[in-house]
């Protein structure tokens, strides 16, 4: 939904954080450009309030960062506070693998093939947000069935951050096979109930897309550094 989009008048602040945040991560709000509460509100149709605590939340999430009197604006994209923030997601990632493969049930795997089909067929037809949304689907499972709601919560968190990375990877780079292989070897080591293994190629797998990162932070000159 366009970011010009009126919001109706339920859940203003949840729907306002929600467009704000997906604009920051499609890049329609640049990395760097300052940003008014009264013009997004007059864009959004709606008093500064909600706009206010939207931005107040996307400030906690890193996504916006501010200087009291002087300006509000998209935080910059920067090499080492991403591969910091993939670190913690990599943990997180394994932790919730091994936790959840000894638990996973039938259905969990159905989600898994479901949502690794989706992506491939967002990936044939270059539709990256499609793909993006089916790659959360896909490292939801076994968070979800971790059901460790502090894990959720952080992933949650850090998510969006890394969303910002991964819309300009699947865009330039297409990051589509080596996701794909992933998937297909992730699922098959937790159908196994392999934990460890699952764990570690997962863990394996965010260490790889910390290189692709790498290389968009090289190729990319509006990436700061």
């Amino acid at each position: 939904m366009s970011l010009n989009t009126p919001v109706a008048r339920r859940l203003l602040s949840d729907e306002v954080f929600q467009r704000l945040r997906d604009s920051i991560v499609r890049g329609e709000l640049t990395p760097g450009e300052k940003v008014k509460d009264g013009e997004l509100a007059e864009r959004l149709g709606l008093s500064r309030t909600p706009v206010r605590e939207a931005l107040a939340r996307l400030a906690d999430i890193g996504l916006v960062e501010s200087k009291p009197g002087v300006y509000t604006r998209i935080t910059t994209l920067n090499r080492h506070d991403v591969a910091k923030t993939l670190a913690v997601l990599r943990s997180l990632d394994q932790l919730a693998v091994e936790t959840a493969v000894p638990l996973m049930k039938p259905a969990d795997l159905g989600r898994l093939r479901q949502a690794n089909h989706d992506f491939k067929q967002a990936v044939a037809t270059n539709d990256v947000e499609a793909a993006l949304e089916a790659d959360d689907r896909f490292h939801a499972v076994p968070v979800t069935v971790a059901d460790n709601p502090v894990l959720s919560r952080v992933i949650e968190q850090l998510h969006p951050q890394i969303h910002r990375i991964l819309h300009r990877k699947f865009s330039s780079l297409l990051g589509g096979r080596n996701t794909t292989e992933h998937h297909d070897r992730l699922i098959e080591l937790c159908a196994s109930g392999d934990a460890v293994a699952a764990a570690k190629s997962s863990a394996d797998h965010w260490a790889e897309l910390g290189g692709h990162i790498n290389q968009l932070f090289d190729a990319d000159q509006e990436l700061a550094d």
